[in-house]
């Protein structure tokens, strides 16, 4: 591609670059003291030619990508590709192809770089940095150095971020898939090896687009029309049993640009068989939903080992801990089961007499519309009393032929408090309350 060389075109590209440059430096220097000696080195670093140089030789360590290996694995190692969505055959399924040239694209690699993506997303003269690298664009190239070879070389390095590194290869952390393309199952040259990669633009118009049908200001005001019975010019999506998928834990920049603005979230939309109707009833008119609760076979499994009155050694505290951390998984699954099948809200009615620390553990979606029972959630005082609640009925169920008390009830309580299991559950119910709580209050205002 050619452009004709324009001063007004490359003051717009320095003034973009500098705007970059400048907004970065700042917000470094605003920490500094006045008379701090780093201030002066902060200027030298964010000097245009200075900072450019350093990012032309930083961006080998990362990759632009539409689709990427590391979301299926975060120590995968292969091949990422940058296939924009013109380059790709149409199908008549969803796919990446559908994406116009507006699509986003994504970056892999070395963290600390991301920096320099940031820069060459930067827009100006109707381009990004990045597209006018690629197009080999005269006018950027002398907006970089009046030194013009210099230029040109920072110009193909950064071009260079959209190309495949190395040979093709998967990893064994890859998805991989054998795929007879012969006659002869057996021979094994007769199948080809596919490695499925990570859609990443795709993924991110995804979340954009149920973002914006969910929380978006015309999706709300659809919503408040329905509410209302008014009608409204505009309808709105809905997406039931949508499941979020975090990648990258807290660090989710380690596995790419994107999914990093994205704050590691990933949706899934659901592709589920018929739901069964469920035989969960309330744990109405009981002072306890430990009474409801049963895991005879566990128990007496747990009863006989330690009626052998075992050594107290490693193995025996190993055996007794799997009995217990079994146990426990099946006491979160006996409040998942609760918490799914039945209406939040159950736990207001007059006939529940549970306590209520059970009643904030088996009904939490009460807490998105009832502000008092919302507060008592958030105080996070009742996971212990469920701890201890916990220690007190396994005592019981342990029967009276074991010297238990309360030495064994604390202990029982401990490893309840303490299970990865359980608390993945509090942070997850913590996270659903709060998005639920954003959403009624969305509608509200």
């Amino acid at each position: 591609m050619t452009h004709s060389s324009d001063d007004e075109r490359r003051a717009a590209f320095r003034a973009a670059i500098q705007r970059f440059l400048n907004e970065r430096r700042d917000s470094k220097l605003e920490k500094l003291p006045d008379d701090d000696p780093k201030r002066t080195e902060l200027e030298t670093q964010f000097h245009p030619e200075t900072w450019i140089e350093d990012a032309a030789r930083r961006v080998s360590q990362i990759q632009a990508v539409t689709h990427s290996l590391k979301p299926i694995h975060p120590d995968a190692r292969g091949t990422n590709l940058y296939c924009p969505p013109g380059t790709l055959h149409g199908h008549t399924e969803l796919g990446s192809h559908v994406l116009d040239q507006e699509f986003s694209g994504d970056v892999v690699g070395n963290a600390a770089a991301l920096d320099v993506y940031k820069f060459l997303r930067v827009e100006a003269n109707g381009t990004t940095l990045l597209a006018a690298a690629l197009a080999e664009d005269p006018d950027l190239i002398a907006a970089f150095s009046t030194d013009s070879e210099r230029a040109a070389a920072w110009s193909r390095a950064f071009a260079r971020l959209v190309q495949p590194r190395g040979d093709l290869a998967t990893h064994t952390y890859g998805k991989q898939v054998y795929w007879l393309v012969g006659d002869f199952p057996t021979n094994d040259s007769d199948y080809h090896l596919l490695a499925p990669l990570y859609a990443t633009s795709l993924t991110h118009r995804l979340h954009v687009t149920i973002n914006e049908g969910r929380f978006g200001d015309a999706a709300k005001a659809a919503r408040e029309a329905r509410k209302e019975k008014r009608t409204h010019e505009h309808g709105f999506a809905e997406y039931p049993d949508l499941a979020t998928q975090k990648l990258g834990g807290t660090k989710p920049q380690n596995i790419s640009q994107l999914n990093s603005e994205r704050g590691g979230v990933n949706y899934l939309l659901a592709s589920l068989p018929p739901q069964w109707k469920s035989k969960v009833r309330a744990p109405l008119d009981t002072e306890s939903a430990f009474n409801r609760f049963s895991a005879r076979d566990l128990v007496k499994e747990l009863r006989d080992f330690l009626e052998t009155d075992p050594a107290k050694t490693l193995p025996t505290r190993e055996r007794r801990e799997e009995l217990v951390d079994r146990l426990i998984d099946e006491l979160i699954w006996f409040a998942a089961e609760m918490r799914d099948a039945l209406p939040a809200g159950w736990s207001a009615q007059s006939t529940c007499r549970l306590p209520l620390a059970e009643q904030l553990w088996l009904d939490p979606g009460r807490a998105a519309r009832d502000d008092d029972f919302h507060s008592e959630w958030r105080r996070m005082n009742w996971p212990e009393e469920i701890g201890r609640s916990f220690g007190y009925w396994l005592n019981k169920e342990l029967g009276e032929r074991l010297p238990v008390g309360l030495i064994e009830q604390r202990h029982w309580a401990k490893e309840l408090l303490g299970d990865e299991a359980w608390a993945a559950d509090l942070k997850e119910l913590r996270r659903q309350i709060e998005q639920e709580r954003s959403e009624t209050e969305g509608e509200t205002v």
